[in-house]
Parts: C-alpha cells; structure tokens; sequence
C-alpha cells in the first residue's frame, strides 16, 4: 500500500534528496498511524520496535523516579520520535512514549529502516544526520538542566516551545524543569 506524506518526505528531503526509488521504497514502507491523547508508543520495559514521524500531535518521553514520572522532552509535529537506546539496541527500555494530544503520523519498524539503510546505501547518510541532530538536543537539555539556574531553564523551555503552557500541563512542564509546580507558577507569574 502506498502512502504520501509530504512532510515526512520533505523533512528527509531537506538533509538530502531522496530520489525516486528510496521514495518509493519509503512510501511502500512506512505505516500510516492515528493515535489518542493518553496513548502510549511505548511502555517501560518494552522493545522500541518503530520509529515515528508526526505530521501533527505532540509526544512526552518520560521515566519513572520513585514511583513519580519525570518528563524528559516533549516532540511535536516535524519531529521524529523515538526511545534511542531501546530501539537500536533492541532490548527493553525504562522510557514511556505518551501522547499528549490526539495525533497522527508514520511509522517504521527496526527491520524495515534496515533494509533501507541495506537497500539504498546513501539513506544511511540522513539516518547519521538525524541520530546527530537529535543526540545534540539531548546533549542540550541534559546541559541545561544540570547548569541552568530554574528561571534560567523556564525561559530557555519558552525561547525553544513558545506553545508548550497550550499544550502540555504544568506537572509535566515542571517535571521536565527539575522544579516543583509551585516555583513554577512563581516563575510564570514574574514573566
């Protein structure tokens, strides 16, 4: 069955053309997904077995600390979602993958992106850019959050998600700051 998906191509694109047969192959591949809010793409202790594209929607990545969930990074639509260690290694994960919204988008099995990278030698090239990419943002946050006095990590979670008090609650958003809701609010209501 073939599928479209303008902006999963043409996110792929833009690293580097695609040519008609990688594709087609894409198109051939890649599984049309429709999801509810509350949906979980993973459960701890599961094999990541699919990478996921949004075309819109929004996904928490989070784990669990004592018996609380400590929200890691949120990805919205243009964005690839995945649990990195899990799905490359193939072995069970301690991350959660819920969406925050109702969502659609594509998926790609393990097996499948493999035989792309084996068929078409060149998309292993927007495989290393895109594992790069996202490994500098994950770099990022852990920086930030290390470093980054609260106000500092409130304002910098602002400049990169201008959107995220629309869409994501504030438990979450305080979770993924280090801080509790309360110095939150504080925070929020200073700006």
């Amino acid at each position: 069955m073939q599928n479209n998906s303008p902006r999963f191509l043409a996110t792929l694109a833009a690293i580097q053309p695609l040519g008609a047969a990688l594709t087609a192959a894409l198109q051939a591949s890649v599984r049309p997904e429709r999801w509810p809010a509350q949906h979980r793409l993973l459960e701890p202790g599961q094999v990541a077995r699919r990478v996921y594209f949004l075309e819109s929607g929004l996904v928490r990545g989070y784990t669990l600390r004592q018996g609380r969930e400590v929200s890691s990074w949120f990805m919205q639509e243009g964005d690839f979602v995945i649990s990195i260690a899990s799905f490359f290694t193939q072995t069970p994960g301690e991350e959660c993958l819920e969406l925050l919204e109702n969502s659609h988008g594509f998926s790609l099995s393990y097996e499948q992106l493999q035989q792309l990278y084996q068929n078409f030698p060149a998309f292993n090239f927007h495989g290393r850019v895109l594992t790069e990419r996202y490994y500098v943002l994950s770099e990022w946050r852990a920086r930030h959050l290390r470093a980054l006095s609260a106000a500092e990590r409130y304002a910098r979670l602002l400049q990169d998600f201008p959107t995220v008090f629309q869409r994501v609650s504030v438990q979450h958003i305080a979770s993924h700051l280090g801080m509790a809701p309360e110095t939150l609010s504080r925070l929020r209501s200073r700006s």
